[in-house]
């Protein structure tokens, strides 16, 4: 069966086993063993709910991490691509694109990237305008 076309509709992604198992596993382990810490009160509790509350953090921090990096490559990747696409007058205004602008930007599809820039540029559009303003959509399906 064909995957349905990616859009600003559908474009977002939950990882089952991230989204689906690890954050509901941790975070039920973690309310029981804060409960436990209250219902029987010890230092073995006590330091279950410490581990527990470390191990959640942990989790979400691996995660912000992984989706940072995926930002820097897509910064990286969505400038060499402006660089090889845009005319001069644009090229030359690359640098004052945010980050937020070039990942909504990664979405355009090269014909319609220089109008969408400029858009950009001058409206100052969030990455949600960014978005929505595209017409064409370009997948991307290599995203964390």
């Amino acid at each position: 069966m064909a995957e349905k076309a990616q859009s600003l509709s559908n474009h977002g992604r939950i990882d089952p086993l991230f989204h689906l198992f690890i954050v509901p596993a941790f975070g039920i382990t973690w309310v029981i063993a804060i409960v436990d810490v209250f219902r029987h009160p010890s230092i073995w509790t006590g330091w279950t709910a410490v581990f527990m509350s470390a191990a959640v953090v942990a989790v979400f921090k691996i995660r912000l991490y992984a989706l940072r990096v995926q930002d820097r490559v897509i910064r990286l990747e969505e400038r060499l691509r402006l660089s090889g696409i845009l005319a001069d007058p644009l090229r030359s205004r690359i640098g004052e694109l945010t980050e937020g602008q070039l990942i909504g930007l990664r979405f355009a599809s090269d014909k319609e990237l220089s109008t969408l820039v400029q858009k950009t540029l001058d409206e100052k559009l969030s990455t949600a305008d960014v978005k929505k303003a595209i017409t064409v959509w370009r997948a991307d399906d290599w995203r964390v």
